[in-house]
């Protein structure tokens, strides 16, 4: 294995990180040179057949103006009965020769067309790798049928996300996919509430929101306030006829005002997020001063704004993934890649993550073969490298062993020792010399037995 980490570059007892940093902005730039080189080539290419098919059309329209004011003059000695004159036959002839040369002069500018296309096809396999199924052996995936039924299911699970739930239960029934029950309640649930919150029913969302309120303010989401917050204001919007129902419905405010008084989890988050319920409840109490002026022009208008019915949407979403474990993006959306590089947004969606891989692993590919070093990547759980994919792909957290090099499993986890340092279950093992373990990062010597299970 040392010959292996040497002619791979790593050294000493860390693993070189390759590439992160400003090393995967390079090579994002790199990419996106790639991309521009074809590009250049295509608007090329574009252009000809611009240029090319105005000039055919220009060339046609001369022609057929040609021809029918020749085909009028042989209409006309027609007519009179008068024979053919060397004039028009000389007339005939040049005709059929501009004709002809029309002809072969358009199809030689289409030639020219054909090789332009071509170019394009080798700037392409010039600039990118033609096949890229062979950046890791079939040996480090699962089975072709594994890996159709893990494509089908996220095509599933992104349908089901989309609310095209017919169009998921019909790709069930053909790929033979026995997808559960359970899997499929939190988004018809979800699906059932956007479609009402569309129609701006409340209801739904607001029956959700009261049977999970414990678990909401354990993740500090003020989704119910604002639900209540929205009902609110759709009865102002009713004008001096709803005033009393609106002054009934503001003792929904109330819970949120005592736990103000109280605190709610203690949580960093949640005094900013009761103070922001406090102040807006403030703001929808002193609106119902203007309310038999009209809120429409009172500094209140803003209440108003329709824009509060796409935030809610947004708001359920995000908060009722969040509280059933799913991802709020779907695994099969696309987003702008590289602006998702340089600042932390949402999550990572599963093909932007291998647009961001894929160059890094053609290149290890390409060094792993060259070194002769093909024992380095053969684990199924684990990358050769690391991948920089940034917060985004944060889906929890992962712990490398520092003397083993190696990423803990549920099999191998990591073991907190006395001294605090901490190491993998196999590295533990390794070091035990007769029933004492002496920390390798510090002189402390200890039990084995006293190393504690850590999780992440």
């Amino acid at each position: 294995m040392k010959s292996q980490d040497a002619a791979l570059g790593f050294h000493g007892p860390h693993v070189t990180r390759y590439p992160t940093g400003p090393d995967l902005l390079t090579l994002a730039e790199a990419v996106m040179e790639q991309c521009a080189c074809v590009e250049r080539e295509l608007d090329k290419v574009l252009q000809k057949f611009l240029t090319y098919g105005q000039h055919c059309e220009q060339s046609l329209e001369e022609l057929l103006h040609y021809v029918g004011q020749l085909r009028a003059e042989l209409a006309n000695a027609a007519l009179q009965g008068t024979p053919l004159s060397a004039t028009l036959s000389l007339v005939m002839s040049q005709c059929c020769r501009k004709i002809k040369d029309i002809v072969q002069k358009l199809a030689s500018d289409h030639k020219d067309i054909h090789s332009s296309v071509s170019r394009v096809g080798k700037a392409i396999d010039r600039n990118f790798d033609s096949e890229i199924c062979g950046v890791v052996s079939d040996a480090v995936w699962d089975s072709r049928e594994k890996q159709q039924q893990i494509l089908q299911l996220a095509i599933v699970e992104h349908l089901y996300q989309q609310g095209m739930l017919s169009v998921a239960e019909e790709l069930c029934q053909e790929s033979t996919l026995n997808v559960d029950l359970d899997f499929k309640q939190p988004f018809l649930e979800l699906n059932r509430i956007l479609e009402a919150l569309h129609e701006q029913d409340l209801g739904p969302a607001l029956e959700w929101a009261v049977s999970h309120r414990q678990r909401l303010l354990e993740l500090n989401s003020s989704l119910e306030f604002k639900l209540h917050r929205l009902h609110f204001i759709r009865l102002l919007a009713g004008g001096p006829e709803k005033q009393l129902e609106a002054l009934s419905y503001a003792r929904h405010f109330q819970p949120f005002a005592r736990l103000h008084q109280r605190g709610w989890i203690g949580a960093p988050a949640s005094s900013e997020l009761l103070l922001g319920c406090l102040v807006e409840i403030q703001v929808m109490m002193g609106s119902l001063v203007y309310l038999r002026l009209g809120l429409e022009k009172s500094p209140y208008c803003h209440l108003l704004d329709s824009s509060h019915w796409a935030e809610i949407c947004e708001t359920f979403t995000r908060d009722a993934c969040s509280l059933l474990g799913l991802s709020v993006e779907s695994p099969l959306s696309v987003r702008s890649l590289w602006s998702e590089l340089l600042q932390p947004c949402s999550l990572f969606c599963s093909f932007a993550s291998g647009c961001v891989a894929l160059p890094v692993l053609m290149n290890i590919k390409a060094v792993i073969e060259q070194r002769q070093c093909t024992g380095v990547w053969s684990h199924k759980d684990e990358l050769p490298i690391e991948i920089e994919l940034g917060m985004k792909c944060w889906y929890h957290s992962v712990f490398a062993c520092p003397i083993l090099r190696q990423q803990t499993s549920d099999s191998n986890p990591p073991i907190k020792l006395i001294c605090g340092h901490v190491i993998s279950r196999d590295a533990l093992n390794k070091l035990i010399n007769g029933g004492k373990l002496k920390c390798p990062y510090c002189p402390m010597e200890q039990n084995p037995a006293d190393g504690k299970h850590i999780i992440f």
